[in-house]
């Protein structure tokens, strides 16, 4: 449902989507441009695509607030081809052929001012960009540590065995005999081998911090001086 735009209400819709009578998006609220005398918003400039770098305005008497932008009674045709605005004052000439030209012929159009600027605010816009806030290493370095493994080993003995024998020899001498047996022994062998045993990766997670961001705007204001009719 339409409402009715008020002169608070149009400050805070710089940026807002401006859609025709047909419903179609022509444009942003780019520019408000005040009465010298009365200091009421009277129009409303557009920033638009298709425009090039024409200038384009629309009374504000004619729009309303529409959903989450700014409805005006006009085609897209009507508002491109309105007049030319060069720059930021609308004399008094150019606010009487804009009153003409979207009046159409009607006689109840206000009656043009004798002069007109454009007030400005400066809005603030944060961005975000990536900054380097610290660091994560993965290093790795070599310990040593004693390690004790216990292995069986085999070694060989000799013992004396006797049979008892009891039978004539007739070619056997009688002298010094000597046997030798040989004995074994098994030894530890240590060899060492790399083994992998883990794997080890960095990942990153992100986290959403909230964050206010101060700073100061400045806004240009309106005072009338001289003789002033009521």
């Amino acid at each position: 449902m339409a409402q009715t735009m008020s002169m608070d209400r149009l400050a805070q819709l710089r940026g807002a989507p401006v859609y025709d009578s047909a419903g179609d998006k022509i444009g942003e609220v780019e520019e408000i441009f005040y009465d010298y005398q009365s200091n009421e918003p009277e129009w409303i400039g557009l920033g638009t695509g298709f425009f090039g770098k024409k200038r384009v305005l629309v009374p504000v008497r004619d729009a309303s607030i529409e959903g989450d932008g700014v409805s005006v009674p006009y085609s897209k045709d009507v508002v491109k081809g309105s007049p030319d605005i060069d720059g930021e004052e609308i004399s008094s000439e150019t606010e009487r052929e804009l009153y003409a030209y979207y009046a159409g012929g009607d006689t109840d159009a206000p009656t043009a001012r004798e002069g007109s600027v454009t007030r400005h605010e400066e809005e603030l816009q944060v961005g975000k960009r990536p900054v380097q806030t610290g660091e994560a290493r993965l290093r790795k370095w070599v310990e040593t540590e004693p390690v004790d493994v216990d292995v069986e080993l085999k070694r060989e003995t000799a013992h004396v065995t006797r049979e008892q024998i009891d039978e004539p020899v007739s070619d056997a001498e009688i002298g010094e005999d000597e046997v030798k047996v040989p004995l074994r022994a098994e030894e530890p062998v240590v060899a060492k081998q790399t083994v992998a045993k883990e794997r080890v990766g960095l990942e990153k997670d992100v986290e959403t911090d909230r964050q206010t961001v101060s700073d100061e705007v400045r806004k240009e204001r309106v005072d009338v001086e001289g003789d002033q009719g009521s």
